[in-house]
């Protein structure tokens, strides 16, 4: 029962933003699907509560590159990639502001989290020039399946599966599968494995 008013409450909502979808579609094809993208997750992101939720879940799931349904994604958070993937079981907490990303399965992301499209998105190398100026370039970040990554972390470089990231932690590196990390910038702190027997 309870998976058929799911079912019937992602349909409704599913019709209830086709307006943002016209929208999307019709800003997309004069600025751009990224600039397009940004503007209706701004408006989509201040819908409160459940509502919310299913809102947001019935326009990222026709406006990103993939979104699965049983992804959820809170309140106030943006989204600024058309190209970002977000896999099942994925949540997203408030106030997070996400680019180009690949969020694996069962990933959880608490609330403030920054996940911009890699570490260079602004070119800083012409001293002559104003930042704003010069060129970026935008890489994709992954999130391994099953990682948590804790309030107001910055990631700026790939994640590997099953990694508790700290809160606060700036991510500038790639890290390795099953770790716990955290600190500015982010240091593996121990293993999640458990030790070998006889080691």
């Amino acid at each position: 029962m309870r998976e058929t008013l799911k079912a019937v409450a992602r349909g409704l909502f599913t019709v209830a933003t086709i307006p943002a979808l016209v929208s999307f579609a019709i800003r997309r094809a004069v600025l751009g699907a990224d600039r397009a993208l940004e503007g209706s997750t701004q408006a989509l992101a201040i819908l409160p509560g459940l509502p919310g939720e299913y809102a947001r879940r019935a326009f990222l799931s026709r406006a990103l590159a993939h979104f699965d349904v049983s992804a959820t994604v809170q309140f106030g958070t943006l989204f600024s990639q058309a190209g970002a993937r977000i896999d099942a079981n994925v949540y997203v907490g408030p106030r997070c502001h996400l680019g180009l990303v690949h969020l694996e399965r069962d990933v959880l992301l608490a609330a403030g989290v920054h996940i911009p499209s890699g570490g260079e998105t602004h070119g800083t190398a012409d001293l002559d020039l104003p930042i704003r100026e010069q060129p970026g370039s935008r890489t994709l970040v992954r999130i391994g399946e099953g990682t948590w990554v804790g309030s107001a972390a910055i990631i700026l470089a790939d994640v590997g599966r099953h990694c508790v990231i700290g809160a606060g932690a700036v991510v500038t590196s790639p890290l390795p599968d099953y770790v716990v990390a955290a600190g500015v910038p982010a240091r593996v702190i121990r293993s999640r494995r458990p030790a070998s027997v006889g080691a």
